[in-house]
């Protein structure tokens, strides 16, 4: 049970990879979008952000932001899918006013998570001026939702309503056109986990004071701070430069932004049904053995006559079979003649 456990999320990402995650056909994708441009991660302030120090909070999630963005765009060009990505220049906040029509929490399919819709027109211009083909939009704002949470030793539990921050992206043409979206919706098993969580239910405190129901405080800043600089680490428990919360949304990203355009043709060609009419085609086309008369006959040697077996006749009275008994003429003696060695 355990080595399935372990290899679950390996199975997972490998049947998340061999899927088009795109909302178009990956070789018209692969056609269309040459050159992106990723827009610095935007922070919405206008978003359901409730924690007591907001400010402060946007101000840290901006630096870390600027920090780690890079990583991201170095690790989309490794999957080439495009001929160039680039990190664009220009403030975010600014950006992001000038594009965004409006915001929508939506929930579907059991996932809550905040949409956007852009102007079309500013959009436009915004990839003419930039000459690119595509723009990658990516968005961390606050969310508030209905959840469940346990204590360290799961021995306890809070039901309520917590507040997050979630990280969102799309990737759009010039028409305004969603080529690709996070959350994902084209898996076949939908998952969506919030970014970094605000609050959490004070259970030791519960447990101090002998109460039955723990309070949902807010995180502070250092320790949202402290939790968002969280290095990974690798096989040998030594640490990375990549953070945990920014890794694990990166991962999720790029994990549905992995296709093979060829295997999808190759594939959608394979499921064709043949047409009924080339069948006598092929048939005509099957290799038939030349004519005796075209190829060149291989010299014939001569056959030797072999004379027909005779059967061997009957021994005759005083000879011997295969031999012949030669009697002298007389009794006389004869000398042998010749030399003896």
């Amino acid at each position: 049970m355990k080595k399935l456990l372990f290899l679950l999320p390996f199975l997972l990402l490998a049947f998340g990879c061999a899927r088009n995650h795109l909302n178009v056909p990956a070789d018209s994708f692969t056609e269309k979008v040459k050159v992106l441009g990723v827009v610095p991660i935007i922070v919405d302030t206008g978003s359901d952000i409730r924690h007591p120090q907001k400010d402060q909070l946007i101000s840290l999630v901006t630096e870390m932001n600027r920090r780690y963005e890079q990583q991201f765009v170095r690790r989309l060009k490794t999957t080439g899918n495009f001929y160039t990505v680039a990190l664009m220049d220009g403030n975010a906040q600014e950006i992001f006013s000038n594009l965004l029509f409006r915001r929508e929490k939506r929930d579907d399919a059991a996932i809550q998570y905040n949409k956007y819709f852009w102007k079309n027109e500013e959009l436009r211009n915004y990839l003419r001026k930039n000459s690119l083909d595509a723009v990658m939009i990516i968005i961390i704002s606050g969310l508030a939702k209905n959840d469940k949470i346990y204590s360290n030793t799961l021995m306890s539990s809070l039901t309520g309503e917590y507040n997050y921050l979630v990280m969102t992206a799309q990737i759009l043409d010039g028409a305004g056109t969603i080529l690709w979206e996070y959350p994902n919706f084209r898996g076949h098993i939908l998952s969506y986990e919030p970014m970094i969580g605000l609050q959490y239910p004070d259970f030791s405190e519960a447990e101090a004071n002998l109460s039955t129901k723990a309070e949902i405080k807010f995180k502070t800043l250092d320790g949202l701070r402290r939790k968002l600089e969280e290095r990974r680490k690798d096989y040998l428990l030594r640490e990375t430069n990549e953070t945990t919360v920014y890794g694990k949304q990166f991962d999720e990203m790029l994990s549905f932004l992995h296709f093979d355009p060829e295997k999808e043709q190759k594939e959608s060609a394979r499921a064709l049904p043949t047409p009924p009419a080339e069948r006598p085609k092929v048939e005509s086309q099957t290799p038939v053995a030349p004519a005796a008369v075209e190829k060149p006959l291989a010299p014939v040697s001569a056959v030797p006559v072999v004379a027909p077996a005779v059967a061997p006749a009957a021994p005759l009275p005083g000879k011997t079979q295969g031999f012949e008994t030669i009697k002298p003429s007389s009794e006389e003696i004869v000398p042998a003649s010749g030399k003896v060695y």
